[in-house]
């Protein structure tokens, strides 16, 4: 079974002491945390950086050390069935403004619990939980 492996990040931002988590709405009509293709000779942090930047134009990250989990999910591009890792970090942006790529069609900057209501996927919003959960034990 062919194997893809990507990296992502739950990012979020401070606003009036409040944590506020960016969900992106993707073309296919989901709703997810940026992510993507983790290329040959790219550590996790590299494609991150690249892949929130080429999705929202983002560039200001600071990851936030002793997060790091790892989603993994069947998809099926035609018959061939494929099994997708993705490793996700937890950053911190002071940017509010996105400009989204063409794979994405609209993003929110959410508190917890609008963001895990809007989030499409159970293993999505699990990991919205676990990050909250560890910003909540930072602070």
């Amino acid at each position: 079974m062919p194997i893809e492996r990507s990296a992502g990040a739950v990012i979020f931002r401070k606003e009036a002491k409040k944590i506020l988590y960016l969900l992106l709405h993707y073309e296919e009509g989901h709703w997810d945390f940026p992510k993507g293709h983790i290329e040959k000779g790219e550590k996790t942090e590299e494609t991150i950086r690249r892949e929130v930047r080429e999705e929202t134009g983002m560039t200001q990250l600071t990851f936030i050390p002793g997060f790091k989990e790892t989603v993994r999910y069947f998809f099926q591009v035609g018959r061939k069935r494929i099994i997708k890792f993705v490793v996700y970090t937890l950053a911190e942006s002071s940017q509010k403004d996105v400009q989204l790529s063409f794979e994405h069609v609209d993003s929110l900057w959410l508190p917890f619990k609008e963001a895990k209501d809007r989030i499409t996927f159970a293993t999505s919003r699990k990991l919205l939980e676990k990050a909250d959960a560890h910003l909540n034990l930072k602070h």
